[in-house]
């Protein structure tokens, strides 16, 4: 009687290699080095489920350049490497020797930016090689757009695609959170492929690399975050800096909190002039934004209140201080703070002091919050 395990294919092979390294990395991710508070284990095993949709259904049902769609990630739901707030991100797999045109209509879309990539930032081999933004093709909101890209490089009307790049990126910056359509984008490969057939081989290697995503992911995202705490001052700012092989005009500045229950952390800074800025909270361990739907994690250019001196403060803090730009931290003890400020003509100088919760209001301004309608916003971005 011939054995059933010689019998196994390599895609099932390959799923068997998934499933056991999965539940590993679960008892991985619960060791101290990770965040290991009773709630920070939730949302571990929380974001190690996310991951896994994430990077299956990129690596196989968006695994085939000749035939692209844009894959979301880095939504509300399945998220990585700190994403922003007032994105929306897409990727698609492409291949730099084919042809393909990407269209759609601006709607309430302020600005885009299109990058072509190598792999993503928490995998071995990743880096931006090319950038395309609508703001430097004249498209504006409520337009439609064609962009074409790829070819031999012998037709003025493609844009060239970098030789080794394996992911065309989109992403839509909302800065101004309402009720309105968002953008369409679509791709299209423009050569004639014929149908591939399935192949065990395919999927094996599809799995393997989802596999990779996963691991990568989870473990490479609380090392660098650990990698940089530990070369910062909690509760201060550390100098700006701009991401290695990331987007060429993105600047960006760290803060680790780390605030008792009567603490809060009250950040004055001046408007940096730029094309976009804001500040955002993210999770230790997990990279992924603080509640994003139910609290206010993040404050952009549009949304912040300044001073009557043209500055602007923020107050980070457990509990609602009663004051203009307060930052939510939902319950955590500690994370991470960035300030991001992208295509810039000047860097801002944001200094920061610890004070007693009811020593806030006289620390600052007595202007009265707004609140924006962050759910349904959210609601029409996300919607399907």
């Amino acid at each position: 009687m011939s054995d059933p395990k010689a019998l196994e294919s390599p895609e099932v092979e390959a799923w068997k290699r998934f499933c056991q390294r999965m539940e590993v990395l679960g008892e991985r991710i619960l060791q101290d080095d990770f965040p290991n508070a009773p709630r920070d284990r939730t949302e571990g095993i929380a974001h190690l489920a996310d991951q896994v949709s994430c990077w299956l259904g990129w690596a196989i049902p968006h695994g085939d350049p000749s035939a692209p769609f844009f894959h979301r990630s880095n939504d509300l739901f399945t998220q990585w490497g700190g994403p922003n707030q007032d994105n929306a991100y897409h990727h698609a797999r492409i291949d730099p020797g084919r042809r393909y045109r990407v269209a759609g209509r601006m709607n309430s879309c302020e600005h885009f930016v299109i990058t072509f990539r190598v792999g993503f930032m928490h995998m071995k081999d990743w880096g931006t090689k090319a950038s395309i933004t609508s703001v430097d093709r004249g498209i504006e909101p409520g337009g439609d757009f064609e962009i074409l890209v790829g070819g031999d490089g012998s037709d003025p009307d493609f844009f060239p695609i970098p030789h080794d790049v394996t992911t065309l990126s989109l992403r839509e910056y909302y800065v101004d959170w309402k009720e309105a359509e968002p953008a369409t984008f679509t791709i299209e490969c423009l050569d004639d492929v014929p149908a591939p057939s399935p192949s065990a081989e395919t999927l094996a290697r599809q799995l393997d690399h989802a596999l990779e995503q996963v691991e990568s992911s989870m473990i490479g995202w609380n090392d660098y975050l650990k990698e940089h705490r530990a070369k910062a001052t909690d509760n201060v700012f550390a100098p700006q800096q701009t991401v290695a092989k990331g987007l060429s005009d993105a600047r960006y500045a760290f803060l680790f909190w780390d605030l008792a229950p009567d603490e809060a952390l009250v950040i004055e800074t001046d408007v940096p002039r730029a094309r976009y800025w804001g500040l955002q909270l993210a999770t230790m361990g997990w990279f992924e934004q603080v509640d994003p739907i139910h609290r206010i994690t993040s404050i952009n250019q549009h949304q912040a209140t300044p001073g009557s001196d043209g500055r602007v403060r923020f107050v980070l803090a457990h509990e609602d201080p009663g004051v203009p730009n307060w930052l939510d931290t939902a319950g955590h003890r500690d994370g991470l703070l960035t300030y991001r400020w992208f295509w810039p003509e000047s860097d801002p100088t944001p200094s920061t002091r610890v004070v007693k919760r009811a020593e806030v209001r006289n620390a600052l301004p007595a202007d009265t919050p707004t609140v924006r309608a962050r759910k349904r916003h959210l609601a029409w971005r996300f919607r399907t």
